[in-house]
């Protein structure tokens, strides 16, 4: 099994949350702040300019099935990718174990 993780453009999560509908067992979606090549910007309140480091983003967790991981990521770069920095990243992951909390039954690759 694998940890997808996907951070993405806020505007872009009911798009891919729609797309990925069909292909993913389910999902966890968070908000996250980071920054990379984007690098923030600056903004203008009331005339005062404040530099924003930490932009807000999604983040995506889907687990999977190894065979997969390769349908999903493709599903992911086509819907949330404009070409522009910023659009975000995917970081795949091993799963060793997982639990169901309410059985306590293991499952494992």
């Amino acid at each position: 099994m694998k940890l997808i993780q996907c951070i993405i453009q806020p505007y872009k999560l009911d798009e891919l949350v729609e797309a990925l509908q069909n292909v993913a067992p389910g999902m966890t979606v968070s908000e996250a702040k980071g920054y990379g090549r984007q690098q923030g910007h600056v903004l203008v309140y009331r005339g005062v300019e404040y530099e924003v480091a930490l932009l807000p983003k999604m983040m995506i967790e889907i687990v999977v099935d190894d065979n997969r991981v390769e349908d999903i990521v493709k599903v992911v770069i086509a819907t949330a990718g404009s070409g522009e920095i910023g659009d975000g990243r995917i970081f795949v992951f091993p799963v060793i174990e997982n639990y169901h909390i309410r059985t306590g039954f293991m499952e494992c690759d």
